[in-house]
């Protein structure tokens, strides 16, 4: 019978000699490159390159958009760019300082900000400017461009003269009537009024010659236009119809001695 085991042994001595069996100890050591096989490196190459790829476009895009976004806020949200001049192009009537005061943009605004469409149409409501356009110029300037309206005629008002473009406007009062401007005699000046449209389709018809002599044009009625001449003389024009055919018999006879000549029917005429 083979003897029992010893007792008071412990797990990694030796029987009878009481010693301790060595301890296994680990150790991570790194592989060198040559322990992956050169397929296994390749592939993990090629999925690196893919996901770069993969990852590329939406890196771009967050960047373009980081700056895009840092653009538009230093833009439009700061005053970096703000309106600091406002420069006025073609005014000579109606001051600069009427222009910018009807345009109304603040300082510092941001130029990206200002509506330009509703900044013309306020200079624009001005009765001077027929016409009008806002454009950037950056950094810091607001260019409005301004087209006057051109006068025709003036209108006398009691002891005041309101002068009126082509149309009929009416967008300037003075104390006296400008020099060499021919006046019209209306009741009502204004684009709408009969009176004043007649007027001016007459005013329109007048050739050099017959216009260098005229002093008013006196619309006492759609039918009873008169031109008033220097030297006292009169031409009875009738309506606004046939305007050309009136001014060329008209002018023909200017050399005649009368004080009034009827060409409200041109093709016969009346002396007195």
């Amino acid at each position: 019978m083979s003897p029992g085991p010893a007792r008071g042994r412990t797990p990694g001595q030796e029987g009878g000699s009481g010693r301790r069996s060595p301890v296994r100890r680990w150790q991570l050591v790194r592989a060198g490159a040559d322990a992956v096989p050169p397929s296994t490196r390749r592939f993990m190459a090629r999925a690196r390159q893919r996901r770069m790829r993969a990852a590329l476009p939406w890196a771009v895009a967050a960047a373009v958009a980081a700056v895009g976004g840092l653009v538009a806020w230093t833009v439009l949200g700061t005053g970096l760019f703000g309106v600091r001049d406002v420069r006025v192009v073609g005014a000579r009537t109606v001051t600069p300082v009427e222009i910018r005061d009807a345009a109304a943009v603040p300082d510092n605004a941001p130029l990206a900000r200002v509506d330009l469409a509703a900044t013309a149409r306020r200079v624009g409501a001005l009765p001077p400017v027929a016409r009008a356009a806002v454009e950037r110029d950056w950094p810091g300037t607001l260019v409005i461009r301004v087209e006057e309206r051109v006068a025709v005629a003036a209108v006398p008002q009691g002891e005041r003269f309101a002068v009126i473009d082509g149309s009929g406007v009416v967008f300037q009062h003075l104390d006296q009537a400008p020099a060499g401007m021919p006046l019209v005699r209306v009741a009502r000046p204004g684009p709408d009024d009969p009176g004043t449209r007649a007027g001016l389709a007459v005013l329109a018809a007048l050739g050099p010659k017959l216009r260098a002599e005229l002093v008013a044009v006196d619309v006492a009625g759609l039918a009873r236009i008169t031109l008033l001449l220097r030297g006292d003389r009169e031409v009875f024009w009738g309506d606004a119809s046939r305007g050309p055919d009136k001014s060329t018999v008209a002018t023909a006879l200017l050399g005649r001695r009368a004080d009034r000549i009827d060409v409200s029917a041109p093709d016969v005429v009346t002396f007195q």
